[in-house]
């Protein structure tokens, strides 16, 4: 019987990762969950998309936890049966304050995904509360002996909940730089009162895409990494540019849709629609990779907020970050370089790493690139739309006026997306998943601004106090420990000094 288990996993052994700008670069799960980011600043992509080996119907009768191995297991094939559970059952646990991980709620004429039931209220959870397991596991199979730094670039969300997921775990250190002026108050609350001995949360004064940059340039800089090496230390990334951040967020599509088949709102192999509120293009790269496992997913709406370089770029088949950056209220999405649309533009350009370096080179020089005709075809089952900050705050109160259900600024430019796809192409009728990807008490002033201007003359934490009263629901663990908590954290730097701060932290 071994032999045969035995064999079975060699035959899943042949899905590799490779760098999307250059295809001799390999490796194993482990080693690119590890490295982060593949050397020329490419990202490791599987080498082709595994098909579910289990039914629909089967995966109606799973728990969130049975449906995370039964995704994982095809993309982690050199992580025995034994490793990957124990990462699982280790993440998803009392964490989350709902024992399905993630829940499905209808209102109005969508299911909302409700991803931010973990440890610091936002999606980031789903995948950072897991990753830290991945990446000490994935040191043991390698026989890592360095120390690794994971050194991380936030929007807001990915910060606390790397943060959160990296506290304290033995071999590890992590540096998050955030934009100072960039997040909301109590998104910046929630980073600079992380404990943890080795949790280093730096702000500068710049926006995320000079921050993303700034950690990109540390990664692919090879003197630094030979200096860090000498003093014991490697970095690594908890961005959603690592591949152990992207394959945990294809979970939560595939388990949403077997929840809506277990309840019988659909048929095994009804179509869905996914609508996906987007920054960096991780989150619906995710989806989409759900359906090439066999999710039968008809639309993945891709919503932008005022920063719409995603949205044009659906339009007209051009990328052009070269345009003014607004700070609104949809803090996470507000970015100009997408990170993860480059695995999307290496799979629409043929899995061509030449080509896709070509593009990424074109972006970093001129700030722009243009895909051809056939790529753009590629992409005829996006379809983009935006939300603006009028649009957005008027969405909120409709759907709190309705249905009494209070969701937050991200969420709500993805529900605004949906009205828009809805209205030109006039498909109403499908059932469709709207990803929420934020709890309101993260955002407090926009949310209650929009349910009520009046509110705008109280301070946050009040605020807090008014959302828990007019949506009923528990104020969150997360929430009621930064209230008194010490800042703990007070660091601010200039984007040039990103590295001197690096190199402080580990005395090289």
């Amino acid at each position: 019987m071994r032999q045969a288990h035995n064999r079975t996993r060699e035959v899943n052994m042949d899905l590799i990762y490779k760098s999307t700008r250059n295809n001799q670069e390999t490796a194993t799960a482990s080693e690119a969950i590890l490295k982060g980011l593949a050397g020329e600043g490419g990202l490791f992509v599987p080498s082709y998309i595994p098909k579910l080996d289990k039914s629909l119907e089967e995966l109606s009768k799973m728990s969130y936890q049975e449906v995370a191995y039964e995704v994982m297991k095809l993309f982690m094939t050199d992580f025995t049966e034994e490793e990957l559970k124990h990462c699982i059952n280790s993440a998803y646990d009392k964490k989350f304050d709902t024992e399905s991980i993630a829940e499905l709620v209808k209102k109005e004429d969508a299911y909302y995904l409700e991803l931010f039931h973990g440890a610091t209220i936002a999606f980031k959870d789903m995948a950072l509360s897991i990753l830290p397991y991945l990446m000490t596991t994935s040191a043991k199979k390698n026989h890592v002996k360095n120390e690794i730094v994971i050194l991380t670039a936030t929007s807001g969300d990915t910060g606390k909940a790397a943060l959160a997921g990296f506290a304290d775990v033995p071999g590890t250190k992590i540096i998050v730089f955030y934009p100072k002026h960039g997040v909301s108050p109590i998104q910046e609350k929630q980073m600079v009162t992380q404990r943890g001995d080795n949790t280093y949360v730096i702000g500068i004064e710049g926006n995320f895409d000079d921050a993303q940059t700034g950690v990109k340039k540390m990664f692919s800089d090879v003197a630094l990494a030979q200096e860090m090496n000498e003093a014991g230390y490697q970095f690594s990334s908890a961005n959603s540019i690592n591949i152990g951040r992207l394959v945990p967020q294809v979970v939560y599509y595939v388990y949403s849709y077997a929840v809506l088949l277990a309840r019988g709102d659909i048929s095994e192999g009804e179509q869905i629609n996914v609508v996906v509120p987007t920054g960096n293009f991780g989150n619906i790269l995710a989806s989409y990779y759900a359906k090439q496992m066999g999710i039968p997913i008809n639309k993945f709406v891709c919503a932008s907020n005022k920063n719409k370089v995603l949205f044009d770029f659906f339009e007209t088949g051009k990328y052009d970050r070269n345009r003014e950056f607004y700070v609104t209220t949809s803090p996470s999405m507000d970015i100009l370089i997408s990170s993860n649309l480059e695995r999307m533009i290496y799979r629409i350009a043929g899995n061509d790493p030449k080509q896709c370096a070509e593009f990424m080179a074109a972006l970093t020089k001129d700030g722009e690139y243009v895909i051809t005709d056939a790529m753009k075809a590629e992409l005829s089952e996006f379809f983009g739309a935006f939300g603006s900050e009028e649009e957005t705050a008027v969405k909120i109160k409709e759907v709190y006026d309705k249905e009494g259900y209070v969701m937050d600024t991200h969420t709500a430019v993805a529900a605004v997306a949906y009205d828009k796809y809805k209205a030109a192409t006039g498909d109403d009728k499908t059932p469709t998943i709207i990803a929420s990807t934020a709890s309101p008490y993260k955002f407090t002033r926009s949310v209650m601004d929009a349910i009520d201007p009046a509110y705008d003359a109280e301070d946050d934490f009040e605020l807090v106090d008014e959302l828990n009263k007019v949506s009923k629901t528990e104020i969150p663990k997360a929430i009621e420990e930064i209230r008194t908590a010490p800042v703990l954290h007070d660091t601010v730097c200039e984007t040039v000094a990103m590295e001197d701060e690096v190199k402080k932290i580990l005395g090289i």
